[in-house]
């Protein structure tokens, strides 16, 4: 019996070391998931940022994209996360200026860059980085393959192969177009991506294209394409071109006499867009990645807190840069360090992050994955094309 006793008592001792032991782990991870983080968490990263401040692309894509930006460092920082600092230089509005901010960032040992909108200006820039294994992390270029440069290389706009074929089909089964026209710019990377992808996509579905027109990057008059596109009598006109040009197209649909059986359908339209387009805009569909009108988690919030610091409204281009930096931050938070292929690796295991263009996910280029919207301009605004 004094054994026995004795084994009790032994067994009881341990019950209590153990508990004490368990209860001190309890007490670290209380810790660490209040907020205590490793010491490279509490320093400052710095973060590359490339936008276009001036030159033609400043007013359409790099304000609303340093906007997007700085609206989630803000957040970001606030949360205590990680703590970003950002470097921005400007691109000028060309790719020799975008080659430049990237050597001149990567050269300051960032181990991310943000921004970098035009996919001609990616397309040239992106090698610099990836050689260096810094981090590319365009917010708004979608012509198909440029993540491809590189495993460093990582996009947030739907690429034109993931975004157009969808769009087809939706407009397809709503609209029921037969035969179309395109009408693309035949410089620009991301256009020429743009028309090839619908070529693709459209002869696969059995659609007749009529005739396909071009422009060049910064032509303002496109009367005679459009008189050309008029006179093969399509169901539907297909623009592939960015923000500047896309206006002025529209536009003047308007100013040529557009029927209304030619839907215009503009890949990449924006209230921008519209708004500079007049009453030529009116009927016009676009499929892109965010809208004020979507009702994924937190949009609304962002809506508000965007009106209250800039007293606009908010942007495609900067919704989506704001989702560049949260994707980023939560790799960074990941990988626990500021190492570019540590963030690398785990910004390529993002999978299903709740954002505000929805559950968003990378494939294994380094495109973004999630569900775009297909919206139809009525009375001057944007709805849903249901």
């Amino acid at each position: 019996m004094r054994m026995k006793r004795i084994l009790i008592f032994a067994f009881a001792l341990m019950i209590i070391a153990l508990a004490v032991e368990l209860c001190s782990c309890a007490r670290v991870g209380t810790v660490v998931s209040n907020g205590e983080k490793p010491q490279m968490m509490r320093e400052e990263i710095r973060i590359g940022v490339v936008v276009a401040l001036t030159g033609k692309y400043a007013e359409p894509y790099g304000f609303p994209m340093q906007r997007g930006f700085e609206l989630a460092r803000e957040e970001i920082n606030s949360l205590g996360g990680v703590n970003l600092r950002f470097i921005t230089v400007d691109d000028r509005s060309t790719p020799e200026g975008a080659k430049e901010a990237v050597q001149h960032l990567v050269d300051q040992g960032v181990p991310a860059i943000v921004g970098l909108a035009i996919s001609t200006h990616l397309k040239e820039a992106a090698p610099i980085a990836q050689e260096n294994r810094v981090i590319a992390f365009s917010s708004v270029s979608s012509a198909a393959g440029l993540s491809g440069i590189g495993s460093f290389i990582f996009r947030t706009s739907l690429a034109t192969n993931i975004s157009i074929p969808s769009g087809v089909m939706a407009t397809q089964q709503k609209i029921g177009y037969q035969k179309v026209a395109t009408i693309y710019d035949e410089i620009d990377v991301y256009a020429r991506s743009s028309n090839e992808v619908l070529k693709t996509v459209l002869e696969a579905n059995g659609v007749e294209i009529l005739t396909e027109e071009t422009f060049k990057t910064g032509d303002t008059d496109f009367s005679q394409q459009l008189t050309n596109i008029m006179a093969a009598e399509p169901d539907a006109l297909f623009i592939s071109a960015l923000a500047q040009e896309i206006a002025r197209i529209v536009a003047q649909t308007s100013e040529v006499g557009f029927p209304d059986t030619i839907h215009v359908i503009a890949p990449d339209l924006t209230m921008d867009e519209v708004q500079k387009a007049g009453d030529g805009a009116e009927g016009a569909i676009g499929f892109i990645g965010w809208s004020s009108i979507s009702d994924a988690p937190g949009n609304q919030t962002f809506i508000e807190n965007y009106r209250a610091k800039y007293g606009i409204e908010p942007e495609p281009w900067a919704a989506q840069s704001y989702v560049t930096l949260y994707v980023l931050a939560n790799a960074i938070k990941i990988a626990q360090s500021a190492d570019s292929t540590a963030i690398r690796d785990a910004l390529a295991q993002t999978k299903d992050l709740p954002t505000i263009l929805g559950n968003f996910s990378f494939n294994a280029d380094g495109d973004a994955l999630y569900d775009q919207i297909v919206l139809v301009v009525k009375d001057g605004a944007f709805q849903v094309l249901e």
